[in-house]
């Protein structure tokens, strides 16, 4: 058992991408933000599975091709092996959480950016 505190933690690029609250052994759990104009590299996991929720802002997220616009509330479940694209077109930051499972390092192949 552990408790953290968010407020220990940077977001990758700054303001913006990943910010790690756990990283395995079992699972991993991040916040994630994106600026106004920001997105991710399109990519896919053999082993995990990811799941995103909404928490502030609204957010396009790509699986496999299929554009799923998400908002505050908006849950998302991506299996291994769907190519997923996360894009933020909209004029507000946005903030939401991460699970990824089972942890495996590395586990995360770049893909080409989808056009939608």
């Amino acid at each position: 058992m552990f408790v953290t505190n968010e407020n220990k933690f940077e977001y990758r690029f700054g303001d913006s991408g990943p910010k790690y609250l756990m990283k395995g052994p079992r699972a991993n759990f991040a916040l994630v933000a994106f600026q106004p104009g920001q997105d991710f590299d399109a990519h896919h996991h053999n082993v995990m599975e990811e799941n995103f929720y909404i928490l502030e802002g609204k957010i396009d997220i790509v699986v496999d091709g299929k554009v799923n616009v998400l908002e505050p509330g908006d849950f998302i479940h991506i299996e291994p092996g769907e190519v997923h694209y996360v894009n933020n077109p909209y004029d507000k930051p946005v903030k939401m959480v991460s699970v990824l499972a089972p942890h495996t390092d590395p586990d995360k192949f770049i893909d080409p950016k989808p056009i939608y």
